[in-house]
This record gives structure tokens, sequence and C-alpha cells, in this order.
């Protein structure tokens, strides 16, 4: 499979890299279209991703070089090699939402607030990013027949996508990129039929779903990083669950709690 979109002398741009970009597009229009329902400041979202963009793309990155360390070391300079893959979106979410809190302080709007702002934004970006996965033929489970994924009425092209030397591979990219595009719609229906909802309900949703479903396609991957023999994500998607679960008793248990 051809991960170059375009090469022009000795600039070569990736699939992988066109994707992020659409993802990113994308996640914008939407946060911005929610900027101006709420009436915010117009420049309070640009501000933000400007920050935001490149502190995710360097989270994403070191969490995925630390908990992969024996490998970098032995070759230092793959480590800035994002092009050929190796970016843990976890990574970039811990990254960012660490930059929001400090930034929500500085720009006085809730920390959560922002964070139910964004994260529609998010998880579409997510769903859009795992075909990258798929041009890079990463991300993908064990090995399967070309009749079971026929049975599961896969396009064509994935299932070639799929054929990986020699072998047909579980396609769990699209697995997670369906779930994120569900999680997606539900957030969406939260945001624009759910009458009288409190702050943290959007993140609390996208912090539930996405760490349920990440759990379970994690546990087909045949790429996970590793901490002993548990996998790092499935431990992160835990804990990812029981904060969401949390911020949802919290937030919607206080009375004084602002709505959105």
């Amino acid at each position: 499979m051809d991960r170059i979109f375009i090469q022009i002398g000795p600039i070569t741009i990736y699939w992988y890299a066109v994707i992020i970009l659409i993802g990113i597009i994308i996640a914008y229009i939407i946060a911005d279209i929610e900027v101006k329902r709420q009436k915010l400041n117009k420049n309070f979202l640009s501000d933000l991703l400007f920050y935001l963009i490149p502190i995710g793309i360097i989270g994403a990155r070191l969490y995925y070089v630390l908990f992969d360390l024996d490998n970098f070391i032995q070759n230092p300079i793959s480590i800035i090699k994002i092009w050929e893959g190796g970016l843990a979106i976890y990574g970039a979410v811990i990254a960012c939402i660490i930059f929001i809190y400090f930034y929500s302080k500085k720009i006085k709007i809730p920390f959560l607030k922002i964070l139910d702002l964004l994260a529609p934004s998010l998880i579409i970006a997510q769903s859009i990013g795992r075909w990258g996965n798929f041009i890079n033929q990463e991300a993908y489970g064990p090995i399967t027949t070309l009749k079971h994924l026929q049975d599961l009425h896969i396009p064509k092209f994935i299932i070639e996508g799929m054929h990986i030397n020699g072998n047909y591979y579980t396609p769990t990219f699209l697995y997670e990129s369906l779930w994120c595009l569900i999680g997606f719609i539900l957030l969406m229906l939260i945001r624009y039929i759910v009458k009288n909802k409190k702050i943290g309900i959007l993140t609390s949703t996208y912090f539930i779903w996405y760490g349920i479903g990440r759990f379970l396609i994690e546990g087909l991957r045949q790429d996970s990083l590793y901490l002993g023999s548990f996998r790092i994500s499935q431990i992160v998607s835990i804990i990812l669950i029981i904060i969401g679960i949390a911020i949802l008793f919290i937030t919607q248990g206080r009375k004084e709690n602002e709505k959105v």
C-alpha cells in the first residue's frame, strides 16, 4: 500500500499526515460551531488550538517512545520520525488535558466547560485518524481468514489492506474508527437534545465511552505497548472509565453546577 500522498523533489507528504490534518480541520469546524453557539470569544478556539496541536503531537509521541524506550534508545533519530507511525492517542489526550487545566485558569473559563466543548471534536478526529493506521498497515488485530472478513461485509479495499505479509488480519483500526463515530453521534445528541445538562456530562461520556471501546479493542491488537504483562492502553482505559464515572457523579450531583 502506497503511504505517500505526494512527493515534490525532496519534500514527501504522507497519507498519514493528510488524514490527521483532515481530522483536525473537521474537529475545528465542529468546535467552532459550539464556540459561536455559546457566544465565547471568537479568538478563543484558534488561540487554544495553536497550543493544543503541537502539544498533542509531542504528547502522543513521547507516550509511545517512553513505553517502547529500549527500541528507541538503539536508534534515537527514529524518535522524530512520526511519519513512520508511533503516535499514541492517550499521550495526546493526557498532555492536552494537563495543558487545558492550567490554560483554563489563565483565561478564566471552567476547565470542564472547555473539555465539554472539545469532546465531540476529539472523538471524531480519532475516528478519522484511525484511517492513517490503515494506510500504514498498523493497529490491526490477530490473523484471520479471507472468508471471515468477507462474512463481515467489509469493503474490498479494506480486506486488501489487511492482507499483510501473506496473512489476513483483523481490522481493529476499523472497529475503533466506527466506535468513535458512534461516540461522536452520541455526544452530539447529548449536546443538542438533552435539556438542562450540566458541565461535565460530555466529558464524562467521552471518557466512559472511549475507555470501554478502547479497552475491548486493545485486547485484540498485535502492537500493544506493555507494562510487564499488562497492556498499557487497557490500564489507561480503566483509569479513564473510573474518572468519567467520578466526573458524572460529582458534577451532576451539584445543584449549583453551571448548565451548558
